[in-house]
C-alpha cells in the first residue's frame, strides 16, 4: 500500500506542478478552445490539460509498477503513448474522425493482442458464457472504442470528466487492491492522483480543459480496468468474488457509457456520423434545465454512484436483469429530462422554430458585454 500511496502522490504533484506551466504556455501561444454554439464555455480556455495528466500518470507508473512482474503494462503504456499523441494532435491541429478512429484501433490492438485485455465470456448475460474467438475479439474492440470515446464525449462541463474519472479510479483501485491485483490497483490510484491534481484547475470556472489528450487517455485506462475487473471479479478462488461482474462493471461506467451509446444511436438514426458533434449529451440537457457546471457534475457523479450501489447490492439477480433494469431506468430518466426541457422551451404559441439555443444566447450576451465581434472572439 505504501508504494500505491507514493505513486498516487507523485502523480498528483507532477500534474499539479505542470498545469500552471501549461496554462502559461497556452496563453503565450494562443492555444485555446474557442467557444461556439455547441460548447458551454463563454471565453477562450486552454485545452492541453491532458499533457499534465499524462506526465503525472506515466512517470508515476514507470516509477512504481515493476514491468518485470507485470509485463503486460509495457503494452498498456505503449497504447497510452499512441492515445497521447493522437489527442495532442487533435487538440492543436484537429484531425478527422476517421484518423482518430484508426489511432484508437491501434491502441486497442496493443492492449488486446499484446496486453491480453480481452472479453472471453459474457458471464451469464443473456444466458451466454464462453464466446468464440471472433465474437470475443469483436466485442472487445467495440467495448474499448466505446469506452475511450465515452470519456471524450462526456468531457463537456467543467470538472465532469475528471470527477467521473476519479470516481471510477477509486472504485476499480479499491477492488484490485482487495483481491491483491497490486499493479492494477496502482494504475487506478495513480490515474486518480493525476486527475485530482488536474481537477484543482478544472473546477468551475475552469482555467484549463483536459482536451482529447486527457479524455482519451482516461477512457483507454478505464477500458483496461473494466475488462480486467469483469474477467477476475467472479473468478473461482477470488478474495472478493462478485457475481454479475459485467453488470457491476457497466454500472461503474454507467453515466459516460450510456450517454455515449445513446448519442451514437441518435446520430446513426439521423443518418449522421456517430462522431459528429451536437448538443444532445446528458450534460447539455442538465445545463438547459438551468443547472450550473458544478451542479451538473455533482448530479452525474451522484447518479453514477447510485447505479454502482444498485448493481452491487442486486448482484444476486444476475447480470441480465441488472443491466436491463439500469438501461431502462437511464432511458426513462433521460427521456423525462429531454421532454421537460422541450416543454419549457416551447413559446407561448407553441412555436420553437428558429429559436437560438440557450448556449447561443449566453455567447451572444457575453460578446455584447465584452464589446467584441464574433470574429474577435
Amino acid at each position: 500500500m505504501d508504494k500505491i500511496l507514493l505513486g498516487t502522490s507523485i502523480a498528483f504533484i507532477i500534474t499539479f506542478a505542470a498545469i500552471p506551466v501549461i496554462i502559461q504556455v497556452a496563453d503565450k501561444k494562443k492555444l485555446f478552445d474557442l467557444p461556439d454554439e455547441r460548447k458551454v464555455h463563454l471565453s477562450p480556455v486552454p485545452s492541453l490539460g491532458g499533457l499534465g495528466i499524462f506526465a503525472g500518470f506515466i512517470l508515476a507508473c514507470l516509477f512504481i509498477i515493476p514491468l518485470d512482474i507485470a509485463s503486460e503494462f509495457q503494452y498498456f503504456f505503449a497504447a497510452a503513448l499512441v492515445i497521447f499523441f493522437l489527442g495532442l494532435k487533435d487538440d492543436i491541429l484537429v484531425i478527422s474522425p476517421i484518423k482518430k478512429f484508426i489511432g484508437q484501433l491501434i491502441a486497442a490492438f496493443l492492449i488486446i493482442y499484446k496486453g491480453g485485455v480481452q472479453i472471453k465470456s459474457m458471464h451469464g448475460f443473456l444466458g451466454i458464457y464462453e464466446l468464440p474467438d471472433i465474437m470475443s475479439l469483436a466485442l472487445t474492440y467495440f467495448t474499448v472504442i466505446v469506452i475511450i470515446n465515452s470519456f471524450n464525449l462526456i468531457d463537456g462541463v467543467d470538472g465532469l470528466a475528471g470527477s467521473l474519472g476519479i470516481m471510477t479510479s477509486f472504485v476499480f483501485g479499491s477492488y484490485f487492491y482487495i483481491i491483491d491485483q497490486v499493479p492494477y490497483a496502482a494504475m487506478a490510484f495513480i490515474l486518480g492522483g493525476s486527475l485530482l491534481g488536474f481537477l484543482i484547475f478544472n473546477h468551475s470556472p475552469a482555467r484549463i480543459f483536459m482536451g482529447d489528450t486527457g479524455s482519451l487517455l482516461v477512457g483507454l485506462l478505464n477500458a483496461i480496468m473494466v475488462i480486467r475487473f469483469i474477467n477476475v471479479a467472479d473468478r473461482p478462488g477470488s478474495a472478493f468474488p462478485m457475481t454479475a461482474s459485467p453488470a457491476i462493471g457497466i454500472a461503474i461506467l454507467m453515466v459516460p457509457l450510456f450517454d455515449t451509446l445513446r448519442v451514437f444511436a441518435l446520430r446513426i438514426f439521423n443518418r449522421r456520423s456517430p462522431f459528429s458533434p451536437d448538443r444532445n449529451h446528458i450534460h447539455h440537457l442538465l445545463l438547459d434545465k438551468g443547472l450550473s457546471h458544478s451542479a451538473v457534475t455533482y448530479t452525474c457523479v451522484g447518479i453514477n454512484i447510485l447505479f454502482i450501489a444498485f448493481a452491487f447490492f442486486a448482484r444476486s439477480w444476475g447480470a441480465t436483469i441488472i443491466i436491463l433494469t439500469m438501461a431502462s431506468v437511464a432511458a426513462v430518466g433521460t427521456f423525462v429530462l429531454w421532454y421537460t426541457n422541450m416543454r419549457i422551451s416551447v413559446y407561448a404559441n407553441g412555436d420553437i422554430k428558429n429559436r437560438p439555443s440557450i448556449n447561443s444566447q449566453r455567447i451572444l450576451s457575453f460578446r455584447k458585454k465584452a464589446l467584441v465581434s464574433p470574429e474577435d472572439n
